[in-house]
């Protein structure tokens, strides 16, 4: 009965506390509020950002918690989402002096400011919709932008390709420290203007007698590859024109054509473990092909082998922003995540970047091999990555069957503990004679024995 009695008395508080009195009114302004934010469209990431047209993203703060200022140019702005802030000021200054010397070079060919700015207007819509984020500039601001920010782009790497000449007194060259920051602020995910953009202002300003001369993906390419110090002109070979912007346009020149999708998705696709555990069981790792881009890892016959990589300050701003990109667009592929979490599942701590350097896979000009691995490690975090449906699936099974082999693991052990080094073979040798010379001396001591004292027939 008493139970009965407090179930009662808790219906009565419940029905007391959802009460609403009679005289309450909702707030009017509030009530209006409500329904404009209910038909406002998103500000900060748009629906338009769901579909593959829109391929210029303002990084995640979860990646940049991690990955403190990777993401955020450093001298200088290209596109809406760093335009006009102080710090970027001394370039902004020099983009109108590369436009000034452009338009100086093609004002006896008809092409002035004028003509540029009715070119761009057009594909104003088109590169609006290549951001996820809403930009709050009119028409003439958002063109005027979309031309300084594309012909100083153009001009430079016209400049570094020797297809135009630098001023003697142009500070951008003669400044030691600018040009690095400039490789790297130009692959900054954040920092990006369409690609179709700078190809429209490219073809418009070639100069007579230059319809022969490189396309804007080559001098692009060639001008990247001094900042990333690919191989053999890695990314210089791959004149990619299906990308979305520079940085997308020197990743996909980085994967090889041959590395697509798995044709069988293995959902069950285990990670593999450390450097230090797959030694253990034997597994060796290898030098690649130095031709290859380092994205080509092959794995046979126990061997796991890897092209070298240079990790340095352009690099390493280079794979993060890569991996931020394919986490947000929506029509990437997952290499550079995948070659990322590879790097992450092989590497637990310095000793297992000292072994990449020592086998020459990686190059180490980041810093300690502490610094190199904690990069490793955080280019690896909070990614979203399905193991059974990137490009090395296969290799992180086969790696993983060959570690799980018992055969291999007892085969490696013992060579790991009597082989080791060369003290610890001498001494498994000397152990070894001690042990036949004793079965010897036994042998012989028996057979003395049984010649003094033959059986009796």
């Amino acid at each position: 009965m008493a139970r009965t009695g407090e179930m009662g008395s808790s219906s009565a508080e419940d029905e007391e506390a959802n009460h609403v009195p009679e005289t309450w009114e909702v707030n009017k302004d509030r009530l209006s509020l409500m329904r404009r934010k209910i038909s406002d469209p998103p500000q900060l990431l748009k629906k338009a950002a769901a579909n593959s047209s829109c391929c210029i993203f303002k990084v995640p703060q979860r990646f940049i918690d991690i990955n403190g200022k990777s993401y955020q140019p450093h001298i200088v702005s290209v596109g809406p989402y760093h335009h006009g802030e102080p710090h970027l000021r001394m370039i902004e200054e020099h983009k109108w002096v590369y436009l000034g010397g452009m338009l100086s070079r093609t004002q006896n060919n008809g092409l002035d400011l004028e003509v540029l700015l009715k070119a761009i207007q057009p594909l104003e819509m088109k590169a609006r919709e290549c951001y996820s984020q809403i930009i709050h500039l009119d028409t003439c601001e958002f063109v005027e932008m979309m031309v300084l920010d594309g012909v100083f782009i153009i001009e430079l790497f016209r400049k570094v390709g020797n297809v135009v000449r630098f001023e003697v007194d142009d500070p951008i060259v003669t400044t030691a420290w600018i040009m690095p920051f400039f490789y790297r602020d130009l692959l900054r995910l954040e920092n990006q203007i369409p690609l179709f953009v700078l190809e429209c202002l490219y073809e418009i300003t070639r100069m007579p007698g230059e319809e022969s001369g490189p396309s804007l993906s080559k001098l692009a390419l060639d001008f990247f590859d001094h900042g990333l110090q690919s191989p053999d002109n890695i990314i210089a070979r791959n004149d990619n024109r299906k990308a979305k912007h520079l940085l997308d346009l020197v990743r996909s020149s980085f994967i090889d054509s041959e590395q697509g999708q798995p044709l069988h998705v293995d959902p069950s696709a285990p990670v593999i473990e450390s450097i230090s555990k797959l030694r253990r069981a034997g597994i060796k790792l290898s030098q690649g092909n130095p031709a290859d881009s380092f994205l080509v890892v092959k794995f046979k016959n126990g061997v796991l082998e890897m092209p070298t990589i240079t990790i340095d300050d352009t690099m390493s701003s280079f794979l993060l922003n890569c991996v931020a990109f394919e986490q947000c667009h929506s029509g990437s592929s997952m290499h550079f995540t995948t070659y990322a979490t590879l790097l992450d599942c092989l590497v637990n701590n310095f000793k297992d970047v000292e072994h990449l350097c020592d086998c020459n896979i990686i190059e180490n000009y980041f810093g300690t091999e502490s610094e190199v691995a904690r990069l490793i490690n955080d280019s690896g975090k909070e990614v979203a990555f399905d193991i059974g449906r990137c490009y090395l699936s296969e290799i992180f099974s086969d790696v993983h069957r060959y570690y799980k082999n018992t055969r291999h693991l007892q085969w490696a052990s013992f060579k790991y503990t009597y082989f080791r080094t060369p003290w610890s073979f001498v001494s498994a040798l000397a152990a070894l004679i001690i042990l036949l010379l004793t079965v010897a001396q036994t042998f012989y001591t028996i057979y003395g024995i049984y010649k003094k004292n033959p059986p009796a027939m």
